[in-house]
């Protein structure tokens, strides 16, 4: 029964790593609320088949207002919330010396000031349930950047991401409350077609698997993250190798 489930809301949940995370909760008799800002991509997402252990909530992590009434209407649906995943962001590569202040307030404010105002608004009812789990979603590219991927603007707010979970940990800990960051790799999602790669497989020799991952198994370690309880302020890389090192031609 969805009443006796523990609770996650998973943010960027209408495709690729979210869809695939908040699918891997549902699984693991989650109930699982879904948001995102598009609402025809929303409802689409085909997670369960028992729906009352699903809400859909369109919202806009960068809005106060839409962040208030996505913990309101978790709360109001399903009494508790026991786990935040962090996954709504914003990538895309932008030379250094073209970034203007609006392109850098633009990732600031979906990938730090959402993450850090939706932890914020969360983190009282997981001292309600008596502990939880926020899980953020970063990147390897924080630890081991490309040259050829100018994304210092995207790279920055994720950044400041990796080290707010470490803080949050410290201040939480006590609470029971466990705070860590899933580093990806090249993963496939639509992202990588958004910002003009066709092929993301082309990509796979960034990674010492000779791969790209998939999004299912950076769900397989947030549904790890959302259950084990002694893991916290930890910064996970799911990346076949990226940051380890490289082949040689």
């Amino acid at each position: 029964m969805s009443q006796h489930r523990k609770t996650a809301i998973v943010t960027g949940a209408s495709g690729g790593i979210g869809r695939a995370i908040a699918k891997a909760l549902v699984d693991h008799d989650y109930n699982v609320v879904l948001t995102g800002t598009n609402a025809d991509k929303l409802e689409a997402v085909e997670v369960a088949t028992d729906s009352q252990a699903v809400l859909r909530v369109v919202a806009d992590v960068a809005s106060a207002a839409d962040r208030r009434r996505l913990v309101d209407a978790a709360v109001s649906r399903f009494g508790r919330i026991d786990v935040l995943v962090n996954n709504a962001g914003l990538f895309a590569p932008q030379p250094f010396l073209e970034v203007g202040e609006a392109d850098l307030d633009r990732f600031l404010e979906v990938n730090l000031k959402g993450t850090y105002f939706l932890t914020q608004a969360v983190i009282p009812h997981l001292q309600a349930a008596g502990g939880g789990a926020i899980i953020n979603i970063g990147t390897v590219l924080v630890d081991h950047a490309l040259g050829g991927v100018p994304a210092s603007a995207a790279v920055a707010s994720k950044g400041a991401i990796h080290a707010l979970t470490v803080q949050l940990a410290a201040e939480f800990g006590k609470d029971k409350i466990r705070v860590n960051t899933i580093a990806p790799g090249i993963v496939r999602t639509p992202i990588h077609a958004r910002n003009g790669i066709e092929d993301a497989d082309s990509l796979a020799g960034l990674h010492l698997v000779n791969r790209i991952g998939e999004p299912e198994e950076i769900a397989e370690v947030a549904v790890q993250l959302a259950s084990n309880g002694f893991i916290s302020g930890t910064t996970i890389n799911v990346d076949g190798g990226h940051v380890a090192g490289h082949h040689l031609a």
